[in-house]
C-alpha cells in the first residue's frame, strides 16, 4: 500500500515558540514549507536550483488546520501526499506529526496549491516534461491513498 512521502524531519526550534509556549501559527507554515521544498527537490530528481535555471514554483494558496500543540524541542516530521496536478499546478497535502514515545500524534495539516513558474520571465509556465512525468508516476503510486478528511474544506463557521 502506498503511503504519503516522509521528506522532512526536525525538532521544534526556539525561534518558533510564541508567548503561549508552543509553536506560533506562522511557523506551522514554515514547517510545512520545508515539506513543500523537499517535495519539489524530489520531483526535480535532486537537481539544484542552479541546474533548474529558474524553473521553480510559487505557492498560490495554503490552508492550515491546527490540531494539537507542538512544544519546544519536540521531534516532528512531515508527510506529503500529492492530491492533484495538471500541466502547471500541484495540490499537496502535508501532515505534521509529533513523534512521542507512545507513538505519533497529528499536530497539523496543510493543503497547498502551487504553480510552475519561470523566475527569469516572472510568469507561469508548464512543468518541464521530466518533472511532469515524475508527477504522473507519483500520482499513480499514491492513487490508493484515501483523500484526507481536511482536504478541500477551506474555512467555515459550521463544524465539520
Amino acid at each position: 500500500m502506498a503511503e504519503p512521502l516522509r521528506l522532512y524531519e526536525t525538532r521544534v526550534k526556539p525561534e518558533w515558540i510564541d508567548e503561549f509556549e508552543h509553536v506560533n501559527v506562522a511557523h506551522y507554515i514554515t514547517i510545512c514549507d520545508q515539506g513543500t521544498w523537499a517535495f519539489w527537490n524530489l520531483i526535480n530528481d535532486g537537481r539544484t536550483m542552479e541546474a533548474r535555471d529558474g524553473h521553480e514554483y510559487v505557492v498560490l494558496e495554503t490552508h492550515v488546520h491546527y490540531i494539537s500543540e507542538l512544544p519546544l524541542g519536540a521531534p516532528i516530521h512531515v508527510t506529503t501526499q500529492l492530491l492533484a496536478h495538471d500541466d502547471k499546478r500541484i495540490v499537496l497535502f502535508h501532515r505534521v506529526w509529533r513523534d512521542d514515545p507512545s507513538g505519533t500524534v497529528l499536530s497539523a495539516t496543510n493543503e497547498v496549491k502551487m504553480i510552475a513558474f519561470d523566475l527569469g520571465a516572472r510568469r507561469i509556465e508548464r512543468f518541464a516534461p521530466d518533472v511532469k512525468a515524475r508527477l504522473d508516476a507519483l500520482a499513480l503510486e499514491q492513487a490508493g491513498i484515501a483523500m484526507p478528511e481536511q482536504a478541500g474544506q477551506g474555512i467555515a463557521l459550521t463544524r465539520r
